[in-house]
């Protein structure tokens, strides 16, 4: 039976497209490459930007894992899932280590990634500077005079209001020592994970119709101050109740029955794994 789409849903001369953008964002890591950002069957700020990233480089032989916010089972995740695997028909999986490509929403896995896989992020907001600058012209300029004073205003704003930077997630990173980028809403923990990452990160934000990357083994250094140097969150004394990580990034949950507080691995398949090692020991 003849499929009712083209592969990977997008017509030949759409991934073509994106995938030009894509190699020029990997050829000139951290700069926001425009691109024509197609209509999809999922509203724009739901993912569009990395979805069609995804769609423009899946292959017959991918294993394919989505996430969102750190769970393989969320609507955002699942609605992916379906809709790559009714075009294309390609293995899905919730292993990280299996995949060899991975979309993520607002999280970078917790095992290590390798030199075989691809992450795709979906990016909101792709500019660093849009905050301070609300122009497009004007941006552009800035990230041409490697002006990111606005950048640095904004963490300093929030010592002089806080006595720390407060900043919970999409830190700004300056990507091998030239171009500032937001690296998507994924919490200051993972920030170290883009740096020196064995893995191709490419960003896609549908919304604002753009795409960037991080090629691998790219330096990736977070904003900071040399009085107030850039920190992750405190994870110190905590201890996932069901499979007892520690250093990983944290849900704090309540107890329903005693209404005590818990912590939970963010990473659903990460916390599955070690809860099924230790089963198999």
């Amino acid at each position: 039976m003849k499929s009712l789409y083209n592969y990977a849903f997008f017509d030949e001369g759409s991934k073509r497209e994106i995938r030009r953008a894509s190699l020029k964002a990997i050829a000139i890591p951290g700069y926001q490459v425009p691109f024509a950002s197609r209509e999809m069957p999922i509203a724009r700020g739901w993912g569009t930007g990395g979805l069609q990233v995804t769609l423009s480089l899946i292959g017959k032989s991918d294993v394919l894992k989505v996430i969102d916010q750190g769970a393989d089972e969320s609507v955002n995740a699942v609605n992916i899932k379906k809709l790559v695997g009714k075009t294309t028909g390609v293995e899905t999986t919730e292993e990280t280590e299996r995949a060899t490509l991975i979309q993520s929403r607002h999280r970078i896995p917790e095992t290590p990634l390798r030199e075989d896989q691809v992450l795709v992020l979906q990016v909101p907001i792709p500019e660093p500077l849009r905050f301070v600058e609300p122009s497009e012209e004007t941006t552009k300029r800035l990230h041409a005079e490697a002006d990111y004073s606005g950048a640095y205003l904004l963490l300093f704003e929030q010592i002089m209001r806080y006595g720390r930077v407060s900043t919970g997630a999409d830190h700004p990173v300056e990507v091998r020592d030239r171009y500032v980028m937001a690296p998507s809403p994924i919490p200051r923990f993972d920030n170290p994970k883009m740096d020196h990452s064995s893995a191709l990160i490419l960003l896609g934000a549908g919304r604002e119709k753009k795409i960037y990357a991080v090629p691998p083994y790219t330096r990736v250094v977070s904003l900071d101050f040399e009085d107030h140097p850039f920190e992750i969150e405190d994870v110190t004394g905590r201890v996932c109740r069901q499979c007892g990580a520690v250093d990983v990034y944290f849900d704090e949950l309540v107890d329903e029955e005693t209404g005590e507080t818990f912590f939970q691995c963010n990473d659903t398949s990460y916390c599955l794994a070690r809860m099924n090692a230790e089963a198999d020991r």
